[in-house]
């Protein structure tokens, strides 16, 4: 993954992706010019996950009780 790609934030990263699924869904890329936006979107994605995943572990490792962390519970939904 390119280091351009690391230093996103989830945001923007999303934001980009969305951009590239649109540019490929409208088919008006050459092959090679599609090939790469694939590419790009295929590290833009799994930098979201992996965004995603750190930010689910970092909140099933808060569980409150009396406003102190006492452990990890997984949270449902994430």
């Amino acid at each position: 993954m390119s280091d351009q790609i690391k230093d996103m934030s989830f945001e923007d990263a999303m934001k980009e992706l969305e951009g590239v699924v649109s540019k490929l869904e409208r088919g008006e890329a050459t092959l090679d010019e599609s090939i790469a936006l694939y590419e790009r979107g295929a590290m833009l994605r799994a930098h979201c996950e992996a965004r995603l995943k750190a930010a689910e572990e970092r909140v099933e490792k808060i569980t409150l009780n009396a406003g102190q962390p006492t452990g990890t519970t997984p949270v449902e939904g994430l």
